[in-house]
């Protein structure tokens, strides 16, 4: 996925009301700028650290400028936009890119399943099962190397980890796959002290069939792409 407009740097004076940021650009001019992430963003929200923004001239958008990245220098970042992830798995799958689903030569976005849902996609092909695809984006390390998710309470994360073992009760695949928007973690695991209750219904997912992906991502100021599958710390 590459980002529709150059993004240039900044630093983050604060982030507040989870939707804003104040921060101050390389000029010094200080401005809001959107914060896409509706999570805590536990460990990436420290005051003075160099991120960078894209720029926005729609004259439909309240802000000037869209937070997309956490710097972290000698070549690591973190994709903080969480709507981004959907988008960069859309590119994977188009071309391909992800093993163990690169069989499938059709799916469609954003499909109605279950009760009041919506399943990020929904792969299909002549003589193999359904595969109802929900996708997370993972920003959180507290431990050299190691994601993990959520950060923060996932009300809507346990909703879908019910819906997908409704699925696989159904007789379809279920995948649930872990989008690690970061260049330096090389392992994942659930975040069982932040969200004990998501991590207990995981656990019964897993057993009850649904499967676990994780994949890393490859993080620039100019794209962010599907890298490499990262093992799953159970």
């Amino acid at each position: 996925m590459r980002f529709q407009t150059p993004l240039i740097s900044a630093r983050l004076i604060r982030r507040y009301k989870r939707f804003l940021a104040d921060i101050a650009l390389e000029d010094g001019s200080e401005v809001v700028a959107h914060c896409p992430n509706t999570g805590s963003m536990l460990g990436l929200c420290k005051p003075g650290s160099r991120i960078w923004v894209e720029p926005n001239t729609s004259p439909h958008k309240k802000l000037n400028f869209g937070w997309r990245l956490v710097d972290h220098g000698h070549g690591y970042f973190v994709g903080i936009d969480t709507s981004a992830a959907n988008r960069i798995i859309k590119e994977a799958l188009i071309n391909r890119k992800i093993s163990g689903l690169d069989c499938y030569d059709s799916f469609r976005s954003e499909v109605k399943y279950g009760t009041g849902s919506r399943v990020d996609f929904l792969l299909s092909k002549v003589s193999h099962k359904d595969i109802y695809l929900e996708v997370k984006s993972v920003t959180l390390m507290r431990k050299k190397g190691l994601a993990e998710f959520p950060d923060s309470p996932t009300d809507r994360g346990l909703k879908h980890l019910h819906e997908l073992v409704r699925v696989v009760d159904m007789g379809h695949r279920a995948v649930l796959l872990f989008l690690i928007q970061r260049s330096d973690c090389k392992h994942f695991q659930i975040a069982r002290d932040i969200d004990p209750a998501y991590a207990k219904v995981c656990d019964f997912a897993l057993k009850k069939g649904v499967e676990i992906f994780c994949l890393s991502c490859q993080v620039s100021p100019y794209t962010i792409e599907v890298d490499k599958e990262v093992p799953f710390k159970i």
